[in-house]
């Protein structure tokens, strides 16, 4: 009875041990993906999405065959760069209404990171037109997550008297989406310009 008490302790304790230990394992896994997807996405604005993949392992400081057991395919990597980026421009608007001085101050610093994506995305757009079946609904992804976040830094800017009231978000979003055709190509074109006139347009009279 001793002995099969030790060893039933013993199981107890490895179980509760391996669980924190898996998290962790869990949680580390997580952060070394985002450290490849932001080193892919840095490398995609420079270099455009063709660029080799040694240049991304480089940037991540991982080894080529790293990149490929993560994502097996180049359009894995895409979609999966895309999605990440789209997840930080989501999680940023409710943390900018949280620490900036007015709901309009979170919303022109929201659309300056909305601009980002939208501009140097370097190829990405042209990629998501092919025939590749796992780029069919990346777009509606694009628009379900961050449509919502537009939407709620519109109404509390429109709240505050800081805003025309009735704007829709997919509008707005149509509208800088417009204004950003073509920026990344014409030196001679500040899309950035445009938009934040456009935003400022917003503004309430007073």
């Amino acid at each position: 009875m001793v002995s099969g008490s030790g060893r039933s302790g013993a199981v107890n304790d490895g179980g509760k041990g391996a669980e924190p230990a898996a998290r962790s394992k869990r949680a580390d896994a997580r952060r070394n993906e985002e450290t490849l997807l932001d080193a892919a996405a840095s490398v995609f604005v420079s270099s455009g999405v063709e660029a080799p993949v040694r240049d991304i392992a480089a940037k991540a400081g991982v080894g080529v065959g790293t990149i490929y057991r993560h994502f097996p395919t180049r359009a894995d990597l895409i979609i999966a760069v895309y999605r990440h980026q789209v997840e930080a421009c989501a999680e940023a608007g409710p943390a900018l209404l949280e620490s900036s001085e007015t709901p309009y101050a979170a919303l022109t610093r929201w659309i300056d990171l909305f601009v980002d994506f939208l501009v140097t995305k370097h190829g990405l757009a042209a990629v998501l037109q092919s025939d590749n079946s796992g780029f069919d609904t990346l777009h509606s992804y694009f628009i379900d997550r961050l449509q919502p976040v537009g939407t709620q830094l519109l109404e509390a800017a429109a709240a505050a008297g800081e805003i025309r009231p009735g704007l829709e978000a997919y509008e707005l979003m149509r509208g800088v989406g417009n204004l950003c055709i073509g920026a990344d190509h014409d030196p001679r074109y500040d899309a950035r310009r445009l938009v934040a006139l456009l935003i400022a347009g917003l503004r309430q009279p007073r």
